[in-house]
């Protein structure tokens, strides 16, 4: 009987066996002994033969005096007088077992014995850090007996490539064995904490063949150095084989800190420097040079050793101190800080205390300080060329944060068991996100979920619903992180912070296991509704949120249709997040051109699951709810943008619901949708197109009067060069207003959007005609400024003509041909409404961008013609006749430019600015009422085309004032000092 904490020996005894054939010997085994009991020996051997068994006995002795207990003889069950004599030859002790106060055996073998590997896996390990550790101490229940069984030799060797690994080299352990192996895991012992299990990963690859087994470590650095353990059962026991990696610092494992310094004597006559290297197995000796008028000392913390050298005396000469760390047999390492004497009339920094306290620094170096308690990195700040000091740069993470980073790193690339550090990684970050104060905080936290989602993805593990609400906490909490002071400059060091929380949310949001489904959860920035789809042809899927208007999605039967296969069940995840998409860059795909719009402040996520595997094709009909504006369905494309991720319209495209104003958006794949609102249209005005079309017709009109007045009076009123070259100009105008007035009134009545060839040439000719317009004005105001500047050097009508058809048609031809060589062929030519040039493009840009440049010009003109008529010298002037050209001229432009200035000026603001619908009417009437003013201010307004006209039709006098002021003009020049009349003669004969 085992009393209380007594110890149990139990005793391997092997006795020569002498008898006669046939006779059995009974084994009074314990019942755990093997995995068996009531084991029973037949003994079938020749007479007089000896035979070597093995038999168990189980001593109960105290401890005091079981050593004692060992020397007396032990007395054997008696035997028959028929058996043979047994002779005890050897005794060997195999299992010593102790009764706790819990009720619990302990059971520990000794030496040169193990429990079979049968047993161990039916009970507890006395204290294994991990599981398939060779069993040497099992917890046995009180009823429970059993002994440990001899270890035959071990079947197998593990080596090594090399046993000092330099960094970025490839580790190779093999496992050579001679007996058939199984449960064989691969382990990783540090220098502190548990073993860590290694899996495959982007650093670790596992390899098999008949006999041997490799582990490989691809790009090995000091973070994979340690005890190598290999884990293996072979002959029903559990084996481990060791192999010791050790891994050479680099360079860039040791920290200097500072590692530039600049300091003045007078303020900081002593100072301190640090050099810091993580443990490592290799015995570094570290030391600083020069070392004289300094103190070193060591300081260790959990992670790293730190040698601090302090200088109690500033040195009279810059200096720089060298870190040395040396190790036998390996390359000194050398990490230099150089110190900089400020010396008198250096521009400085003075000493501010912004964060942290900064001493004087010299203009044009960094100032480091280091992070404060329970945060790592570094904190600098530049003192600027003036003596200014500039921003801080605060790179500091809290170390709880910069920890979970770092494990899920290793998580991905090999080290740990994704199935229990993912959901543990979750629970903390969750935690964790009440510390989060700066953008290094942030983007540790994200880059943990990124790397998790990695795992996750690799690895094809499901989460639990604790591990998902974790996850979907933590997300809500970074939505509702300050965007000014957080998610501005965490994007600024890593534009795709943003793109990749939405991917890993996406990732890890569709791995819920099969048992928590269904799984509805909401909070205030994120709502989520999953459903588990039975393997038979499942029915269509609908899923509404609640959200303000409500969202709601739709995926047809026949997209699930191909999923069918086998038994596999259907995962169906919603997601919905509320302000992610002001979070994301303004980065726009193929088609939908610069960043005009606005988004709703929701982004839906669909995703589905069947048979481990995620589903991508497939279509879906989305309801965004009623929405003014014209929208664009769209998705996150994570590749976009050298990967920091775009809106794109690939593959959706918009409908209006069967029922009231609502949008639907329908896509053939799966990802995170959401809708673009043009930031820059108003909605459909009915008063506005009415206002477009009469304006157009009444432009139209206009033009066709002003085109029947100059075929009444062209030869009256072209009579010198410089009306000529006026009127000329003021035609090819009206001829290409008309036009393109008529082509963009019935581009309508054309099929619209980019694939349509007679809307491209619609928007093509006006593009070109009313640049040409623009670019006959400026004509004009050329010719004009050139009569006015330049008197004596007069250029030939035709010469003028011809400058003025190419400035008119060339120009303006070459800034279109170029625009739609350019914008064709990205889609961004063309708008999907109207056959005119695409407003959210750059497109527009080759149009306003020319016309402003006109308008300015124009305006400049007119202020040098303004100030040279105000000159006292204005009977250098044109004579009478050809001075009211120029006065015709001055009103056209005067009044021309401002009309078409202000009309297209108003067209540009209408795309800046979105809050009121007054600019787009103010626009629309002055645009499409053009014609009109040219046949007012520019023709009919025109003193000579009103005296043709009444001669034409009155057949009666000029009025007085205009006789009047040709004689008026005529008793100017006749009070000029002969220069007028010297310019005038040479005008008549250039004319």
């Amino acid at each position: 009987m085992v009393c209380s904490a007594t110890p149990v020996l139990l005793l391997a005894m092997t006795l020569p066996l002498v008898g006669s054939p046939g006779t059995p010997v009974s084994q009074p085994g314990p019942s755990l002994a093997g995995g068996e009991s009531g084991q029973r020996l037949d003994l079938e051997s020749g007479a007089g033969e000896s035979v070597l068994a093995s038999i168990y006995v189980q001593l109960d002795v105290s401890s005091e005096i079981w050593l004692a207990a060992l020397s007396r003889p032990l007395t054997l069950p008696p035997t028959p007088a028929s058996s043979s004599p047994r002779t005890l030859t050897g005794l060997s002790l195999t299992t010593e077992c102790t009764t706790k106060p819990d009720g619990f055996t302990y059971c520990a073998c000794l030496p040169g014995y193990q429990w079979n590997a049968s047993v161990c896996s039916h009970h507890d390990s006395c204290h294994s850090p991990y599981n398939h550790q060779p069993c040497s101490c099992l917890v046995l229940s009180s009823p429970e007996a059993g002994y440990c069984q001899l270890l035959p030799p071990v079947p197998g060797t593990l080596n090594l490539n090399s046993w000092l690994q330099m960094p970025g080299d490839m580790l190779n352990l093999t496992l050579f064995t001679s007996q058939e192996t199984t449960n064989l895991s691969w382990f990783l012992q540090r220098r502190t904490g548990s073993p860590i299990l290694l899996q495959p990963g982007t650093q670790v690859s596992l390899t098999s063949s008949q006999g041997q087994t490799i582990l490989s470590i691809f790009n090995i650095s000091h973070k994979w150095e340690g005890e190598y353990v290999c884990c293996f059962e072979a002959q029903g026991f559990r084996w481990e084989l060791y192999q010791v990696v050790r891994v050479p610092l680099q360079a860039a494992d040791v920290t200097g800190l500072p590692d530039r310094l600049s300091l003045s004597c007078a303020t900081s006559p002593g100072f301190q420097l640090s050099c810091c290297i993580p443990l490592t197995l290799l015995g570094y000796e570290a030391s600083w040079s020069p070392g004289e008028g300094g103190e070193a000392s060591l300081s260790s913390q959990p992670s790293e050793q730190c040698l601090v050298l302090a200088i109690q005396h500033c040195p009279a000469a810059d200096t720089t101190y060298t870190c040395d760390l040396q190790s036998p047999g390996l390359t000194p390492l050398r990490v230099p800080i150089s110190v900089t004497i400020i010396q008198d009339g250096d521009v400085t920094c003075p000493e501010d205390s912004a964060v942290v306290a900064w001493n004087v620094t010299k203009a044009g170096y960094v100032a480091q300080a280091p992070c404060p308690v329970n945060r790592t990195g570094v904190v600098r700040r530049t003192c600027g060329p003036s003596g200014v000091w500039g921003p801080i740069h605060d790179s500091c993470t809290d170390t709880g944060l910069h920890a979970l980073l770092q494990r899920a790193q290793l998580l991905w690339a090999g080290q740990g068991c994704p199935a229990e550090e993912v959901s543990q990684s979750l629970a903390e970050l969750l935690e964790q996100t009440a510390v989060v104060s700066s953008p290094s905080d942030l983007l540790a936290l994200l880059g943990t979920m990124t790397y998790l989602a990695k795992v996750v993805a690799d690895t094809g593990i499901q989460l639990h619903r604790s591990a998902l609400e974790a996850l979907l906490k933590t997300t809500d909490k970074v939505l509702d992180m300050d965007s000014s002071s957080l998610w501005t400059a965490a994007q600024v060091q890593t534009p795709s912070a943003s793109s990749d929380l939405l991917l890993a949310v996406e990732t890890l949001a569709c791995r819920l296991h099969p048992q928590d489904h269904p799984f509805t959860f909401s909070l205030p920035n994120m709502q989520m509704q999953t459903q588990l789809l039975s393997p038979t042809l499942p029915a269509k899927w609908r899923v509404s949120f609640s959200t303000q208007p409500p969202l709601q999605a739709l995926i047809p039967r026949h997209s699930l249709a191909p999923l069918v296969t086998g038994n596999n069940n259907i995962t169906m995840t919603g997601l919905v997040l509320r302000k992610l998409d002001h979070l994301l860059p303004l980065n726009y795909g193929q088609g939908l051109g610069d960043s005009l719009y606005a988004t709703p402040g929701l982004v839906l996520s669909i995703s589905i699951m069947a048979g481990g595997q995620a589903f991508n094709q497939g279509e879906v009909i989305m309801d965004f709810g009623d929405r003014d504006s014209i929208l664009h369905c769209v998705f996150w494309d994570h590749h976009l943008f050298q990967g920091n991720g775009g809106w794109s319209e690939e593959g959706c495209r918009v409908q209006p619901a069967s029922a009231g104003s609502a949008t639907q958006c329908i896509c053939q794949h799966l990802t995170a949708f959401s809708i673009l609102m043009s930031r820059h249209t108003v909605p459909e005005n009915r008063t506005l197109d009415l206002l477009s079309q009469v304006g157009l017709g009444a432009s139209i009109l206009a033009l066709l009067m002003c085109l029947g007045v100059y075929r009444l009076v062209w030869r009256v009123v072209v009579r010198n060069k410089v009306a000529y070259l006026r009127h000329a100009a003021l035609l090819n105008m009206v001829l290409c207003l008309l036009v393109a007035d008529t082509c963009f009134l019935g581009a309508p009545l054309l099929p619209p959007g980019p694939t349509s060839p007679l809307c491209l040439a619609a928007a093509f000719l006006c593009h070109f005609l009313y640049l040409a317009a623009f670019f006959w004005m400026l004509a004009q105001a050329l010719m004009l400024a050139h009569q006015l500047i330049f008197v004596f050097h007069q250029l030939s009508k035709r010469r003028v003509l011809s400058l003025m058809v190419v400035l008119g048609y060339l120009c303006p031809m070459g800034f279109a041909g170029v625009a739609l060589g350019l914008y064709l062929p990205r889609g961004q030519y063309l708008g999907e409404r109207a056959c005119w040039l695409d407003e959210k493009g750059g497109v527009l840009y080759t149009f306003a961008g020319p016309v402003l440049v006109i308008v300015g010009l124009n305006g400049l003109v007119l202020a040098v013609t303004v100030l040279k008529l105000l000159r006292p010298s204005l009977s250098e002037g044109p004579q009478a006749e050809k001075r009211q050209d120029f006065l015709g001229v001055i009103k056209a432009l005067l009044v021309l430019t401002p009309i078409f200035g202000l009309t297209w000026g108003l067209g540009l603001g209408t795309l800046l600015e979105d809050d009121s619908a007054v600019p787009h009417y103010i626009f629309t009437i002055l645009n499409t009422s053009q014609g009109v003013f040219i046949l007012w201010f520019g023709c009919l307004m025109d003193k000579k085309v009103q005296q043709a006209l009444l001669r034409r039709f009155c057949r009666a006098q000029p009025p007085n004032s205009t006789i009047s002021l040709a004689t008026n003009e005529t008793h100017n020049l006749q009070h000029s000092k002969g220069r007028g009349e010297n310019a005038a003669s040479y005008e008549e004969r250039t004319a």
